[in-house]
């Protein structure tokens, strides 16, 4: 496992963490998919050929690992590193199955890849299917067995999107009516328990506070919780301790099950807790990597950041400001995403900005944007373009570094004429 060590370690034959207190194992960041893989190593490692033989089951922790939100440092790093190469050149039939559906090139693959395509639906299966599917599709040596199965696991996440979708909005309405400000609490009786952290995750991101979600299964109530960065959760639940009947997790994320008559006292204490850390400023905080006028953004530049991968949790893809782009056109897109298509001296580049609906009202056609994004290559009909996935936009020169750097700029242009 990976997740934070109770005090009271399980009845076991071994309990193996990198976060036991007692452990020396040079890196704790493994997820629970890199212990499992370092396990296998350790057991190949006496067989001839076993070296080759583990390495071989790195795409299987690098799912794994991305799927978790692990940070991707240390060792986490160097396992993506080697997994996706192995999902490059070699991907088994059950990803290639995936990928096929998603139109992906197994040989293009990258963490985003196994974010948005592949993690999603083979989660699919656990929350609202048959969890063993997931297993037997990453098992498959068949081609026909491995299409068969993607395509079952791609009608669970289906029905897991729209299960979200509803649940989502009515969590929404639970927050509203609750009127409470330091954390996110709701708890339905008609909300599968497999959804549940997909709910606490989406109010984490948009509200800006700690949120827990419960699934009221009768007797007992399961719940998820997911941390806007503010709160520790699993410390925060070891002070709930006393009130469940199980629980673990991580800073970022945990679970628990417990009575349902202890629900109530689990609210209020986790209540005074969370709004014991006071208000979270909510404002969008974006750290540049690097601001450069719109001009110098090309294709060198892009292969130069690209050399950076693989990027994840602990270690973003770099973040560009793009200063002096004009708008030529704004299109709402659907799934509550904003495209926009954006002019510098020479040509145009396409941005999408992913989640970000507001945009499509905010910004007009014949407006002057710094925008803050990353640079992403996409190929279709045999040609490369630049894009920019824009994370937010400001009136140019509105920040006074962007100010300084479009006023160099035009001195120096200046200057040559």
């Amino acid at each position: 496992d990976h997740h934070r060590v109770p005090p009271q370690l399980p009845p076991a034959l071994a309990v193996v963490n990198p976060q036991r207190r007692d452990s020396i194992y040079p890196d704790a960041r493994l997820a629970g998919s890199g212990v499992a893989f370092k396990l296998a190593q350790l057991l190949l490692d006496a067989q001839p050929g076993g070296a080759e033989i583990a390495l071989g089951l790195a795409d299987l922790a690098t799912i794994g690992t991305v799927a978790d939100v692990a940070p991707i440092l240390g060792e986490n790093r160097a396992i993506a590193r080697i997994g996706l190469e192995r999902i490059r050149r070699h991907a088994r039939p059950g990803i290639a199955a995936l990928l096929k559906r998603s139109a992906i090139d197994p040989a293009g693959a990258d963490l985003e890849t196994i974010s948005f395509a592949i993690a999603p639906r083979l989660n699919a299966a656990g929350r609202v299917g048959e969890a063993l599917d997931a297993a037997r599709l990453l098992l498959a040596d068949d081609e026909a067995e491995a299409t068969l199965l993607a395509e079952s696991l791609e009608t669970s996440n289906r029905t897991r999107r729209d299960l979200t979708k509803s649940a989502v909005d009515e969590a929404r309405l639970a927050v509203e009516a609750s009127g409470g400000e330091g954390s996110a609490v709701v708890i339905r009786g008609d909300w599968p328990v497999g959804i549940v952290g997909l709910v606490a995750s989406r109010l984490a991101e948009e509200l800006g506070r700690p949120a827990v979600v419960g699934a009221n299964l009768g007797s007992v109530v399961r719940a998820s919780c997911r941390s806007d960065g503010s709160l520790d959760l699993g410390a925060t639940l070891e002070a709930c301790g006393d009130l469940f009947t199980r629980f673990g997790g991580h800073a970022g994320a945990a679970g628990f099950e417990l009575p349902a008559e202890r629900w109530d006292a689990f609210r209020e204490r986790f209540g005074i807790l969370a709004g014991a850390i006071g208000p979270n400023d909510r404002r969008r905080v974006a750290r540049l990597d690097l601001a450069l006028p719109a001009a110098a953004i090309d294709y060198a530049l892009h292969r130069d950041l690209a050399t950076l991968a693989p990027c994840g949790p602990g270690n973003p893809d770099p973040l560009v400001a793009i200063l002096g782009m004009t708008v030529t056109r704004v299109r709402a897109a659907n799934g509550g995403h904003t495209q926009l298509t954006l002019r510098r001296v020479v040509d145009v580049v396409d941005g999408i900005a992913f989640d970000r609906a507001d945009l499509a009202e905010s910004v007009a056609e014949g407006d002057r944007l710094d925008v803050v994004g990353r640079l992403v290559s996409r190929q279709f009909g045999g040609r490369e373009s630049l894009q920019v996935e824009i994370r937010d936009v400001a009136p140019s020169g509105s920040h006074p570094e962007a100010a300084a750097i479009l006023g160099a700029l035009q001195v120096a242009v200046g200057a040559t004429a």
